[in-house]
């Protein structure tokens, strides 16, 4: 997304005395976090398990005289584990990597933007002078991102979270993410001293 769309989409859902001090979009791509060294085996033994009921089940249902009993709704049981275990050995990466390229992030003299355009358009925005504390991780690539508010555990937090939407109040995979900790954290002081 352009410079001037990422300014513009913010711009017409600020106030008429906000002035956009900054604005971004996070890295895109896929990325592993340190909780994947958990979450990857276990979504492996979780659709592994998955599998193997289903396997098991089919062989079940097809040695049965009654095509349509009790035994038959076994595989049907399956399906659902197996979806779910897809999701979690690959699909969580592609729905975050979709995620972070439709958010847009924005700092203003009032308050921190966070604009996600999924199934429906959502605005989150946390006033300044209400800001809960901020945490700042660095990576190796040069990003960062900004933590508004205690940060969930790790199960819950994966950029976004392992389930959609349960995204959580943070600019994810920012460049430069020091300087705009360091505006957000100025400002908000700045908002909280009575002038």
């Amino acid at each position: 997304m352009e410079s001037f769309e990422i300014t513009n989409a913010l711009r017409s859902r600020m106030g008429p005395r906000e002035d956009l001090l900054w604005s971004g979009t996070p890295k895109t791509g896929v990325f592993l976090q340190a909780q994947d060294a958990v979450l990857i085996p276990f979504s492996l033994f979780w659709c592994g398990f998955a599998v193997f009921w289903e396997v098991m089940a089919l062989r079940g249902t097809s040695a049965g005289p009654e095509p349509f009993g009790p035994v038959a709704i076994f595989p049907l049981f399956g399906l659902p584990f197996i979806v779910i275990g897809l999701y979690l050995v690959a699909g969580r990466f592609f729905f975050d990597a979709y995620r972070r390229a439709r958010t847009i992030y924005g700092v203003s003299n009032e308050r921190v933007i966070i604009l996600r355009n999924l199934w429906s358009e959502n605005m989150t925005s946390v006033p300044l002078d209400q800001l809960p504390q901020t945490t700042l991780t660095e990576y190796r690539d040069g990003t960062g991102s900004i933590q508004f508010g205690e940060a969930l555990p790790a199960f819950y937090a994966r950029r976004g979270g392992v389930w959609p939407g349960a995204a959580t109040n943070s600019f994810e995979r920012i460049p430069d993410a020091k300087t705009v900790d360091d505006l957000i954290r100025e400002r908000a002081r700045k908002l909280r001293v009575p002038s």
